[in-house]
C-alpha cells in the first residue's frame, strides 16, 4: 500500500496532549526524573497524527511530541456526513479499537485516547469501541492503525473494477 506523504508546513495543525507521564530512571546517584507526553495532531479536516516527547521539562516534551506527530500524519476518508466510510477495527500491540459508522447526529461516542484522534481527524459521527488494552499510547496508535485502513467507495470501486453506485447498494 502506497503512502501519501503529507506536508506538515502547509495545514493548520492544532495539537491536543492525551497523556503526560513522569518517569524516573534509577542511577548511582540517585533518580533521573524525566517526562514523556502523547500528542495527536489534526487539521479537523481529515489529517492525524500521533507522536510521543520525551524530555527532562514538560513544555520541551510535549514540543517534542507535537513534533514527531506532525511528522507522522495520515490522511482520513471521511463521507459526507462527517463519518468513515465503513467499519473497521485496528490493531497496535495490546489494544485494539473497533470504529462504526454512523448516521448524522451521532456525534463521537468514544474513550478519552480514542476520541482525541477522532476530533482532531475532523470526524463529526462515530462510534468507537476500545477492546483489550487500556494504555493510552497503544490505544491512540490502534485508532490511527484503523484510520489507515479506510478506503473510500472511489478506492474500492476501482480495486473491484465496479461503480461506484454498485458498491454502494
Amino acid at each position: 500500500m502506497k503512502r501519501e506523504i503529507i506536508d506538515p508546513s502547509s495545514l493548520e495543525l492544532e495539537d491536543k496532549v492525551v497523556s503526560i507521564k513522569r518517569v524516573t530512571k534509577v542511577v548511582k546517584g540517585g533518580r533521573n526524573m524525566r517526562f514523556t507526553a502523547l500528542v495527536v495532531v489534526g487539521d479537523g479536516n481529515g489529517h492525524v497524527g500521533a507522536g510521543l516527547g520525551k524530555a527532562a521539562e514538560i513544555p520541551e516534551a510535549i514540543r517534542k511530541g507535537r513534533e514527531d506527530a506532525s511528522k507522522h500524519l495520515i490522511n482520513v476518508k471521511l463521507d459526507e456526513n462527517g463519518s468513515i466510510s465503513h467499519d473497521t477495527t485496528g490493531k497496535y500491540t495490546g489494544a485494539s479499537v473497533l470504529l462504526k459508522k454512523a448516521p448524522d447526529g451521532t456525534g463521537v461516542i468514544a474513550g478519552g485516547p480514542a476520541r482525541n484522534v477522532c476530533e482532531m481527524a475532523g470526524i463529526k459521527n462515530i462510534r468507537t469501541k476500545s477492546l483489550g488494552s487500556n494504555n493510552k499510547q497503544n490505544v491512540v496508535l490502534a485508532t490511527i492503525e484503523a484510520l489507515k485502513k479506510l478506503k473510500s467507495p472511489e478506492e474500492v470501486a476501482a480495486l473491484r473494477g465496479k461503480s461506484v453506485e454498485d458498491i454502494l447498494k
